[in-house]
């Protein structure tokens, strides 16, 4: 029988933490699933790439989209750190969204 191999840890700064706390319980336990099962497998459903440095972790519950927006710590090849989440209300992540993720990104990577 073949184990399951993680491919990459995440961890979640601050904000995410409040963010997911804010969820009912039965969407915090949908999103924290979605991002155990992308670190087991590629799956752009779940994890997909925005810009060369954004990614998202993707959850469709009870007809909300939620996303965790994210990055690769290049020093730590294995580590994604997820900048903040939303409840997304277009097609299209909101180019503010991005922008927070990227200044989170700059900020995680100076200090």
């Amino acid at each position: 029988m073949k184990k399951d191999l993680q491919k990459f840890e995440v961890l979640f700064l601050e904000e995410v933490v409040d963010f997911i706390e804010s969820l009912d319980q039965k969407t915090q336990e949908k999103v924290l699933e979605n991002i155990r099962i992308s670190t087991l497998q590629n799956n752009p459903q779940l994890f997909k790439k925005l810009d060369k440095d954004i990614w998202e972790f993707r959850t469709l519950y009870s007809k909300k989209q939620i996303r965790l927006l994210a990055f690769w710590d290049r020093q730590q090849r294995s580590l994604v750190i997820c900048t903040h989440g939303f409840i997304k209300k277009t097609q299209k992540t909101p180019p503010k969204e991005l922008s927070k993720a990227k200044k989170i990104r700059t900020k995680f990577l100076n200090q």
